[in-house]
Formats: C-alpha cells, structure tokens, sequence
C-alpha cells in the first residue's frame, strides 16, 4: 500500500506539472461551446428536442476520452525514459505501479466529469431522472472513463512512442464521436451509415445516458451500454497485464 501510495501520489503531482488538470477542465468548456452554440438553433427546431439536454452525455464521455488520451501519453513517456525499466528492478507487486496509474487517472476523471456537468448545467441541461438516474448517469461515465483509461494504458505500454500511441487513440474516438448519436440523432444521418451510427459504443453510452436523465431507462437500452462497458473493460485489462508482463520481460 505504501508503495501504490507513493506512486499515486507520482503520477497526481506530474499530473499537476504538465497543466493536464487544466485541460481536463477545459476540454468540456470548449466542447460544449463548439457545438452547443452553432446547433441550437437547428436543433431546437425538432419537436421535443432540448439540446443542452441531448448534448450533456457526449460532453462527459468525450472528457472521459481527453483523460484516456493523457493517461496513454503519459505512460508512453515513462517508458521511454526508462521509468517502468527502473520498476522492474524493485521489490514490487507486477501490479503495483498500473494500479497506481489508475488511481491518479480516476482522480483526473472525476474532475474531468465534474466540469463537464457543471458546464451542462450552465448551457441548460437539468437532471430530470431524480438522485437515481442521476447518479446512475454519471456512475456510467465514470465506468466507461476507466475502461477507456485500461485501454490507453495498456496501448501506452505497447506502443513504441508517445507519438505513435497519441495516433493511435486520436482517429478512433474523433471517428466514433462524430458518427454517433452523441450529438445528433441517428435519422440526420444519411440512411447507409444510419446502421452503424445507432451500433457503435458511443451512441450506445449517449442513448443509456439520457434514458437515465429523463427517468426512461429500460433494460433494452441500457443492456448496449453495460456490454460495451464489459467489453471495454475486458479489453484495458488485457492490454494492460500483456503491456506490463512486455514491461517485465
């Protein structure tokens, strides 16, 4: 414990020198506004359409995936310069300095989320499924946050530069997010990538989310998104055991 400690405390404090917090809070600043501000009109336009409302979960998972993306870099980096090498010739748990790293990311992923909310709540979103969908909501985010850091990690430990791994997570989450229904409805798309817009993971997390922000979550809509978040999960965790044993050996 007092070595997972210490780590932890590591990586918050290079957290805190690279200015990641301040891009953490950011990020869902400048995504609300891009999108937010030249949508709403057009968007507001659709019979029952709030924006703000639609707009809030993809806001938080795409702050989720900006915490992924520094986690992986910063990983990436540590092996570069040696740090995980350094580890390897230590007393320590083959988990240790992973778990450690999670710590350090969930922190940055609670404030990331945090801001994201409160930026919602600013532009007019309001939690409308009670203290239990709202919870629930952000409980989701927060999962998929972490199964997206697992994956970031575990590509950060096998990717053979910062650079190549910053490619490597940049162009499917900008592809993801932008053909998904996190920031419009499946029916604007056109009709031939309508199947994989209403399939992929994020229009899954985005549809699950707002069920539970207007208190009409079933299980039919949220059973896309816990089993994508398994999957995800599954995954990150895979990645990061073959990353550290490629580490160890």
């Amino acid at each position: 414990m007092r070595q997972w400690w210490a780590l932890t405390t590591r990586g918050l404090a290079s957290i805190l020198r690279s200015g990641e917090f301040i891009f953490a809070l950011a990020s869902p600043v400048v995504l609300a506004v891009c999108f937010y501000l030249p949508l709403r009109s057009l968007m507001n336009k659709t019979p029952g359409m709030d924006y703000a409302s639609f707009l809030m979960p993809v806001v938080a998972l795409q702050s989720a995936a900006f915490v992924a993306s520094a986690a992986a870099v910063r990983v990436a980096f540590d092996r570069v310069h040696g740090i995980n090498t350094r580890f390897r010739s230590l007393p320590m748990p083959l988990l240790t300095p992973g778990a450690a790293r999670l710590a350090a990311n969930a922190v940055l992923l609670v404030a990331s989320l945090a801001c994201a909310a409160a930026v919602c709540l600013i532009i007019g979103w309001r939690p409308d499924g009670g203290v239990s969908g709202t919870v629930a909501l952000f409980a989701l985010a927060f999962a998929v946050g972490v199964a997206l850091v697992l994956l970031a990690d575990g590509i950060g430990l096998l990717a053979g530069s910062p650079e190549a791994t910053s490619q490597v997570l940049t162009l499917p989450v900008l592809i993801l997010g932008m053909l998904s229904t996190g920031f419009m409805p499946a029916d604007r798309f056109p009709d031939w990538t309508r199947g994989f817009v209403r399939n992929q993971p994020i229009s899954a997390f985005a549809d699950a989310m707002r069920a539970l922000n207007s208190g009409s979550a079933s299980w039919s809509v949220l059973a896309p998104a816990t089993w994508w978040c398994a999957a995800l999960l599954l995954a990150g965790l895979v990645l990061v055991v073959v990353g550290t044993k490629k580490v160890r050996s």
